[in-house]
């Protein structure tokens, strides 16, 4: 996969999920996604940078535009040294919450994408990568 373009933002608040959400569209527009997918992947964005305020203090997002053979798209990566997520099949599931919510937030975020990575290592952090493909 080459990566066409990058950029990187600190998210330490709500007013860093707002630039974040903000950056996701720009690009999304300039790749030409769909308004549907816009708002997919804007939604995304949204609830994974806020994962990163409220479970670790804050962290790390980076919008790339991408390119893998003929197919175009946004690979967007939340990297944060928070505590880390002890049981990862437990938090994808449907339901599961720790802060109270719907709990919809990593699994709702997968279903929004077209590829989702999820790594964590308690005590370090944890890196969430989705792509939206055109």
């Amino acid at each position: 996969m080459k990566t066409i373009e990058r950029e990187v933002m600190q998210v330490a608040n709500e007013a860093g999920v707002v630039t974040a959400r903000r950056m996701a569209r720009d690009h999304a527009l300039r790749l030409g996604l769909s308004l549907v997918n816009q708002t997919k992947l804007v939604t995304a964005v949204s609830e994974l940078a806020r994962n990163m305020i409220v479970y670790a203090g804050g962290g790390k997002v980076t919008i790339e535009e991408v390119e893998a053979g003929i197919k175009r798209g946004l690979r967007i990566t939340f990297k944060d040294n928070g505590p880390g997520i002890r049981d990862l099949e437990l938090a994808m599931r449907d339901g599961y919450t720790t802060g109270g919510g719907l709990g919809q937030g990593l699994p709702g975020s997968k279903r929004l994408v077209n590829e989702f990575t999820i790594n964590s290592e308690v005590g370090v952090g944890t890196t969430v990568t989705i792509i939206k493909w055109k």
